[in-house]
């Protein structure tokens, strides 16, 4: 939940319009996350620009429920998360946490740091299980929670001026949002422990050269090249992806002979999808498959 600002602004707004879901941080006319479905895409924009899309409790809750809705609305095939101005997301709210903080040193006590429990896992926790996939089209910098959100992704398209900063350590913090179980799972414990122990803003390009970043972009084009990686996920092999994200995550906390029974018990349910069958004709009749997502 660190944060490069100090700032606060307006909640987050959900949309859903012709299968596209699109999720903003809110600009000061509008609500912090918008949310859009066309033709099984979802797009979920933080819009909250003005205040670098930082994390206020309106938006995180916004931002929650609107991944919670677009994992469970079955014409939502591949979600893409981004977000307005020349942030990602920069983490927490630093005002609204100061004014939590003042208040859990008062009478009625109180946990300035339950955001951690009822809302940054939670955000995590929807990206990453939900059965199908997200790309993160990070705009610009991505640090603390932010940077958590973009590593919880699949898949990254990144701005060639985007940045990323763990943060956490630089506000006496420690890690949330799972970027202590995923950052070093894609980059390696030693150069993880580097990156956290001591907080620096990393360049997209050596975000790329890490393991972070998949592609790097021109800033002008990241939108388009974002929505083109999302959008042909959405027309891809859903119930196949969905089975590609659960065996990476099984394996990542088993045994190798526990994995390949987790593979065989995965297999047998992609096997029997329509898309399989869609697939194997295609290919002998040496077509492109035109994929239904189930």
């Amino acid at each position: 939940m660190a944060d490069l600002a100090d700032t606060t602004a307006d909640p987050v707004l959900t949309d859903v319009s012709d299968g596209l879901a699109t999720i903003r941080v809110n600009r000061p006319d509008t609500s912090p996350v918008l949310t859009d479905v066309s033709d099984g895409l979802a797009t979920i924009t933080i819009n909250r620009p003005d205040a670098m899309n930082a994390m206020n409790t309106a938006a995180k809750v916004a931002l929650r429920d609107a991944l919670r809705a677009v994992a469970d609305d079955p014409a939502v095939r591949a979600v893409l998360l981004t977000a307005t101005g020349r942030a990602f997301c920069v983490g927490q709210d630093l005002k609204e946490h100061v004014a939590k903080l003042s208040e859990a040193r008062g009478a009625d006590g109180g946990n300035a740091l339950s955001t951690v429990r009822e809302h940054y896992n939670p955000i995590v926790r929807a990206i990453t299980e939900m059965e199908k996939p997200v790309v993160a089209g990070v705009n610009g910098v991505a640090a603390g929670a932010g940077f958590g959100f973009a590593l919880a992704a699949d898949y990254r398209v990144v701005a060639d001026s985007a940045a990323f900063n763990t943060s956490f350590a630089g506000v006496a913090l420690t890690a949330d949002s799972g970027v202590s179980w995923t950052l070093p799972r894609l980059i390696g414990a030693s150069r993880a422990a580097d990156l956290l122990f001591f907080p620096r803003s990393i360049t997209a390009q050596e975000a790329h050269e890490l393991g972070i970043a998949n592609k790097v972009v021109p800033s002008a084009d990241l939108a388009k090249e974002a929505q083109a990686v999302a959008r042909a996920l959405a027309e891809g092999p859903t119930v196949a992806y969905a089975a590609l994200k659960a065996s990476m995550a099984y394996g990542a906390g088993h045994t190798l002979a526990e994995t390949l029974e987790k593979e065989d018990e995965l297999q047998t349910r992609a096997g029997a999808s329509r898309d399989h069958t869609i697939a194997v004709e295609a290919f002998l009749a040496k077509q492109p498959p035109r994929y239904l997502g189930a």
